[in-house]
Order: C-alpha cells, then structure tokens, then sequence
C-alpha cells in the first residue's frame, strides 16, 4: 500500500490564534488539493508554544472537538483527507490543560494525543497527558501520535509498533540540534514505522527552533525534508503490510521496563538492604579497538595482545574488543568452552597487563553454541553474557541467552550487550535501569548506516553545531544519550555487508556540545577517552550518568504492553 503524505513546516505567532489558524487551513488546503490524504502540523501550531502559565494560555484554548478542530474536519470532508495539527486542548470536565496533538478526519475527530512526556515547559501550564500511547484505525493506515518530547524515550515509539502503527505522526518543537533529528530516524528505523515529522521554525521568547520537518519510511530513508522556513513536502509512502523490526524482541526478559529505577537516589536505592551498591565515582579512562578478527585464534590473541598492550600503556583500565575478537568465524566450527587454553590465555592476559578486557567469541556449552562475551580482569573472571537477540545468520548456530549481565569495576557499573542487541531499543535500556555508567558492547553490525547532515541555515548558538557531520544520525551515539550512559562500542571494521566500523566510546548527554566521544575511524585502531561517572562520596549524583534525566522521566504505568507475549 503507498500513500500521498505532506508534512507542513510552519512559524506561528504568539498571541495571534486566529492568523495562525487561518495560515494553516491555507497550507493544508493547498496539500490536500496536491493529492495529500494525510497531512501533518507542528506543535502547538495554532497558538506558539513558550507559555508562561495557565493565565496566559487559557485565552487560546480549546476543547479537541472545538472550532479549529471543525475547521480542518472541513477541508478532510471536502478532500477525502486526513489531518494531524497540535494546539493547547482545554478539558471540558476537568478544566486542566494539554498539549495535544488531533487527528480529524472527513467524519471529524477521530483520535487525541495528549503528551504523556513533558518538557521542561509544559509543567508550567499544561498537565501531563492521560490517554497512553493509542493506535487509531483509519482507511489509509493505522496512525499514532507523538507530541514533540515524547519521541525521546524507545518506549513510546515502541507502544506505537507493538499497537499496529503504520505511520507515526510526530508534532514538535524541537530544538538545539540540526535535524532532521537522530531521534526521530531512529523511531522510525527501530519500529519499522513511517514517521512523518513536523517541526516549527523560528524564533520564540529567546527560543530558536530547528525546522528539519521530514517523510521518513520505515525502514529509516528520509524521502522529503526542508531546513528553516514555512514549506509544504510531500511524498509518496509506502506502508509494509508486516513488521518485522519486531521479530527480535524478547519481551519475557523486559519486566525491568515497567519500574522506575531512578525515583530516588541512586545511591540509595542500589545500595538498599546493603545490596549491590553503586561503585563510587571517579573519573577514568577505557578504550576500544577496531579491527577484523581471523579465522585462527591465535593469530588473534595475537592482536588482543597488542591492542591490550597499547591500551595500558595509555592508561586505559577498561578495553572493550570486538564481537567474537577471540574466535573469528561465523559460528560453531570454532566455538570455544570457558575451560580452552585460548579463553584461559585472555584471563592470563588481564592479569599480566593489569587491565580489564572484554571480549566476543563463540562459546561451545556441550551440544549448544552462543554468541557470548567474557569480561575478564587481574581478579580473573570477572562475568560472561550470552546474546539475547540473536541476528538472521546467528540464529543457524547459536542459542539465545536468557540473562542481563552487569559487572560493577572500578570504573563503574558495567553491562554487557552484543552487536544486535544494540538493536533492539529495550535492551540499553534495562541495562541503564539496572544502574549502569557504561554499556560496552562488542559488535559487527553493518546497519543501520550512517547518515550525514549538509549543515543547517538556522542560526544556533554556539556551542551547538550548524556545518556537516558525515555522522549525524550514528545509531550508538544515539543510545548513549537516550539512556544516559557511556556506550563502549568495539564494532569490525567497515566492509560491505560486513561491518560499518566507527567503534568508539559515545558520551551520555545527547545535548551536550561538543560531543564528549571518541571514534576509531580506520580499518584498525583504537579509541580512548576520559570519562566520568562523578565525585565520590557526594550524597546526590552530580553527573548525568548517575542521575539518568531521560531515564528518571519515563511514565511506566503506560507501559504494560511492553512486556506482553502477544503484541496487537
């Protein structure tokens, strides 16, 4: 199935409700007579966004069914059309006020989303959204709707898929990146969900908004997309029948995701009942290296070795190697126990070195094989975690696991996931809830690639960046910032259809400028930085890894479907 989608790129004014409106039903009416059956407005569009409090919005409020919501049920009727717009919705009942989102077709409103996931704004006006995450049935697909910061989190996204979204229709404001944003490709990619994005522009209150409204499809190609400035793009899209981004998750394991781990102080609540503490923080310096494991496990112990070594000698306490860096292959042929002299010679190593080393291979358990990773230290082994999500290829020779692994280091918490894990949005995310600084992640993924940004014409302030990044949209740096970790990522290097390399280790703030990473660009190499997990002995978290902002915000109890064995 393909359909005609337009998205509208637009500036309202504050305070002028009614030329805004009227602004939108022209641009609307213009899509629609293009042949557009489902078009899409920003946030907020009929009204601005930067409200001070409820005084000063309530003159602009409007029940979901009120005028505006007629006016543009008016152009669905006369189009056969479809239509997504954002504005302050007041409650009849309650008189509490939302951000909403409205979807209003030819027999008028047919679904509202009201933001369950604030930003810092909306608290001084408008009330967090009750409705959940809802999947609303039309004759041109089936449509969720994401207002602006809820795009942020892998779960509402993820509720959209698992509810039988073909299209995601995201409404924002978004600001303080180019974009179109990796965010929102990533939702769309992770999902295998049709986004289409649209972003206001301008400026608002002292507040820059960065346009990049975009069609993306669901497999993550950006069909159409604009840089500043009121526009109509449109697109064809087509919707698949079926979704197999949802073929991987194991939604047995995930009952972590309906908790709230970081309610309260961490450092209480993970050392409650003087149970698993949180490792004190400090700061510390871990690598990874980059290279193309052999099909001869000695020839790389050999380059174990000499990545170890190099390392240490840079004063490295923590080197994250590749997926299966020990065995090479593709499976069980050289699959390996724990008890082999090669396994035994990588514990051998950490000892003599002084230096903890995580390393991929294919281990052998009598007649079953996994695609595991061991951490091992000068205190031996230290822990050993089999992949959960397996890949197409993998799943030929190897079991999956059924256990999260974390390891706490000196450096901090660590946990374990593996190439396709990384995947699969939910499993950064336990880990992160499990209290982890770092997720280390041996790997040889080849998608999803890279995306590049030309640079932008709005004009941010510095330190954010407005010129070309060939890294713009880089799937673990993504994960990094969404779970406020450090991600240690040790891919193989690129190769076609082999691998996209860029290892490197990925900061925990996704806003922050600049980067606070480092990437190991060639056919080998290694990767260091200095990283933080905080001051010791503070009573309260005074670093972002520790705090988890993006974590601690989540709205579980919307969550349940999550961890369901048989999605919509």
């Amino acid at each position: 199935m393909r359909i005609n989608v337009a998205t509208i790129q637009f500036e309202p004014t504050q305070f002028r409700k009614e030329e805004n409106v009227a602004r939108l039903l022209a641009l609307a009416t213009q899509a629609a007579r293009d042949g557009a059956r489902l078009i899409v407005m920003p946030e907020m569009a009929t009204t601005g966004y930067c409200w001070q409090d409820r005084a000063e919005v309530a003159p602009y409020t409007e029940t979901a069914d009120g005028p505006t919501s007629q006016a543009f049920a008016a152009i669905a009727r006369e189009f056969n059309c479809f239509l997504v717009f954002g504005m302050p919705e007041r409650d009849r009942v309650t008189d509490l006020y939302y951000n909403s989102a409205i979807l209003v077709g030819p027999q008028g409103v047919i679904g509202v989303h009201r933001k369950t996931h604030p930003y810092i704004s909306e608290p001084k006006w408008a009330a967090n959204g009750d409705g959940g995450h809802q999947v609303f049935q039309t004759e041109i697909g089936n449509i969720a709707l994401l207002v602006c910061m809820d795009i942020h989190f892998i779960e509402t996204a993820r509720l959209a898929a698992l509810g039988g979204a073909q299209i995601i229709c995201h409404i924002s404001n978004w600001l303080a990146e180019r974009t179109p944003a990796p965010y929102w490709l990533t939702r769309a990619w992770e999902n295998g969900c049709a986004l289409i994005e649209s972003n206001r522009w301008g400026w608002e209150r002292g507040v820059q908004f960065s346009g990049g409204s975009c069609i993306v499809d669901s497999q993550g190609n950006v069909l159409a997309s604009c840089d500043s400035g009121d526009r109509i793009l449109s697109a064809e899209l087509p919707l698949p029948a079926e979704n197999p981004q949802l073929n991987k998750r194991r939604p047995e394991l995930y009952q972590r995701l309906m908790t709230n781990t970081f309610l309260w102080n961490p450092a209480d609540f993970f050392g409650l009942y003087g149970r698993d503490p949180l490792p004190d923080g400090k700061a510390s310096r871990i690598a990874v290296a980059q290279f193309r494991p052999q099909d001869e496990v000695n020839a790389n112990l050999a380059q174990i070795r000499h990545w170890a070594g190099q390392a240490k000698s840079e004063g490295a306490e923590l080197l994250i190697l590749p997926e299966r860096a020990l065995t090479g292959g593709d499976g069980s042929h050289c699959a390996l126990t724990r008890e082999d002299a090669p396994v035994q010679a990588l514990i051998a190593l950490a000892m003599e070195l002084d230096i903890a080393l995580l390393a991929g291979f294919a281990e052998r358990e009598g007649e079953q094989c996994y695609n595991s990773a061991l951490l091992v230290s000068s205190e031996g082994v230290n822990a050993y975690y089999r992949q959960i999500h397996l890949s197409d290829q993998d799943r030929h020779w190897a079991c999956a696991g059924d256990q999260w692994v974390t390891c706490d280091l000196p450096c901090g918490r660590v946990g374990i996931l593996l190439g396709e894990d990384l995947l699969v949005p939910e499993a950064a995310r336990i880990l992160a809830l499990e209290g982890c600084d770092i997720i280390a992640c041996p790997a040889q993924l080849h998608s999803p690639l890279p995306m590049a940004h030309a640079g932008t014409a709005i004009p941010h302030v510095w330190p954010i960046p407005r010129g070309a990044d060939p890294y713009h949209w880089l799937l673990p740096r993504v994960r990094a910032g969404e779970n406020n970790v450090w991600l240690a990522f040790a891919n193989w290097p690129a190769a076609a259809g082999e691998s996209f390399g860029l290892s490197g280790i990925y900061g925990p703030d996704t806003f922050a400028f600049p980067r606070r990473e480092a990437k190991a660009t060639g056919a080998k190499g290694l990767a260091l930085l200095d990283i933080s997990t905080g001051s010791a002995g503070d009573p309260y978290p005074d670093h972002v890894v520790r705090r988890k902002d993006l974590v601690l915000m989540r709205q579980p109890h919307f969550y349940t479907a999550l961890i369901a064995s048989s999605p919509k």
